[in-house]
């Protein structure tokens, strides 16, 4: 780990890192959701940045259900961090507890192996990691990886189609608020190659480890592939000092967005991953490797069997 990076000691307590989370539902949670997204709309309403979202006076009345949902997501999304209106809280948390219970889940412990996915690889972790196509934010591991940009405070861009937005839209605005803690107590950005995590709140996972990877805009270089490896080791590494953290689900960090190139994506992640439960055998149950469009998967099954890593 970078030598200025924030420690988690220096920031576990001020986000309850150890406390379950308990949201502060205040309302029926039977109530119907589109009746709560109007009602936080309403609540919002006065919030500056409701304007740039499109919130206007009356004009949560008169859009559909779907699209009130959106519009709540870019207010959330475009918010700053910082206090909600009085009783704000208690809305969002019946909103989004009943979101989150009838959403599918996928057990990360229920997952095959990747032995078990391909039994003729030759991947050294195979026995304790698991490839997985699907939504992240619906993924019950102790823990899931954000790829996170340097300021740490997520997606400010409404439905941005990157993890980042996609896991604190999942989580709900506690998760910015969070990340602002940790932020404004190292007071400058999250240096590539280390890791944050802080509660998982609304998603099904119970921490978020925050990285920030490299970003490659031009020829893929050594220092690159130091820098992503390392995001892999920082989160492993933070894992390990939160009791009873077991799973660990990784994202395609540095993909997408970022610019890494899928396939020596794939490959660093797996080496890293392997080179670190072998340096720390049975501290984890299982890492899995998510991924979500085909070519992603594509990616990681060539390295797999064609491309194997040997490191």
């Amino acid at each position: 780990m970078y030598a200025n990076a924030l420690p988690i000691a220096a920031y576990r307590a001020a986000v309850a890192l150890d406390e379950p989370f308990q949201p502060a539902i205040g309302h029926d949670r039977d109530q119907r959701s589109a009746g709560l997204v109007r009602e936080a709309l309403g609540l919002l309403s006065d919030d500056p940045v409701a304007v740039r979202a499109g919130l206007r006076p009356g004009a949560a009345g008169r859009l559909d259900d779907a699209a009130a949902r959106r519009l709540l997501r870019a207010v959330l999304t475009l918010r700053e961090p910082g206090p909600l209106p009085s009783g704000t809280d208690r809305v969002l948390d019946a909103l989004m507890s009943g979101e989150s219970l009838a959403r599918d889940t996928t057990d990360a412990a229920s997952l095959p192996t990747i032995r078990h996915t391909f039994p003729h690889t030759t991947y050294r972790a195979a026995d304790c990691t698991a490839l997985w196509q699907g939504d992240i934010t619906t993924l019950g591991a102790d823990a899931v990886v954000n790829a996170a940009n340097s300021a740490l405070l997520g997606c400010f861009a409404p439905m941005h189609p990157c993890i980042d937005n996609a896991i604190h839209a999942a989580a709900g605005p506690r998760l910015r608020a969070d990340c602002h803690t940790i932020m404004t107590r190292q007071g400058h950005p999250e240096p590539t190659g280390t890791a944050k995590i802080t509660r998982g709140y609304h998603l099904p996972a119970r921490y978020v480890l925050h990285t920030v990877g490299p970003i490659v805009d031009g020829p893929l270089r050594p220092a690159h592939d130091r820098a992503l490896a390392a995001s892999y080791r920082a989160c492993l590494d933070l894992a390990t000092e939160v009791d009873g953290l077991r799973t660990v689900a990784f994202c395609g960090i540095g993909t997408g967005v970022f610019g890494y190139p899928k396939k020596p994506a794939a490959r660093t992640a797996l080496d890293s991953v392997a080179d670190w439960l072998e340096a720390h055998p049975g501290r984890l149950d299982r890492v899995i490797f998510n991924v979500y469009a085909d070519n992603d998967h594509a990616a990681y099954a060539h390295a797999l069997t064609e491309g194997t890593p040997s490191r």
